[in-house]
Formats: structure tokens, sequence, C-alpha cells
């Protein structure tokens, strides 16, 4: 899980579990990822924390958002 006591700040270890979940195909492509609530539960951390895992996973490719409807999962390139 995340260790928020490690040198990875964890906003990058919760992005690094999703990017796990895509890759694992746990998470499918064009399907939504879990909303910054679901994050902030999941993970105990606070709204803005998961925010940048979000953003991170965005800046990596990985997710798209579209506004009023949610952060999916973006089509992945073999």
């Amino acid at each position: 899980m995340v260790d928020p006591d490690g040198p990875t700040p964890v906003y990058v270890q919760i992005a690094d579990i999703i990017q796990l979940r895509i890759e694992a195909g746990e998470l499918q492509p064009n399907r939504p990822i879990p909303s910054e609530l679901a994050l902030q539960q999941e993970f105990g951390v606070a709204r803005g924390t998961a925010r940048r895992a979000v953003e991170l996973l965005r800046d990596r490719g990985l997710v798209f958002t579209v506004p009023q409807r949610g952060t999916f999962v973006s089509q992945q390139t073999p």
C-alpha cells in the first residue's frame, strides 16, 4: 500500500498503484478510474493528494478527463 513516511511522495505512490491496475487490465480503456473521493477514502489521503495523483496519471498519458463526466482510462497502444 502507501507508505507516507517513505522517500516517494504519496501522490506518486497512488499514481503508480493505479497505473499497475490499468496495466493489469483491472481498469479498462474508456472506463472511469475511481473518483477523487474514492481515492481519498481508499488511501486515506487529502483531496489535493488524490488530485495530484490523477494529474500525474494524465501527464503520463494513461488517463484523460472529460469535464462533468470524470476521468477515464486512455486507449493503450501495444
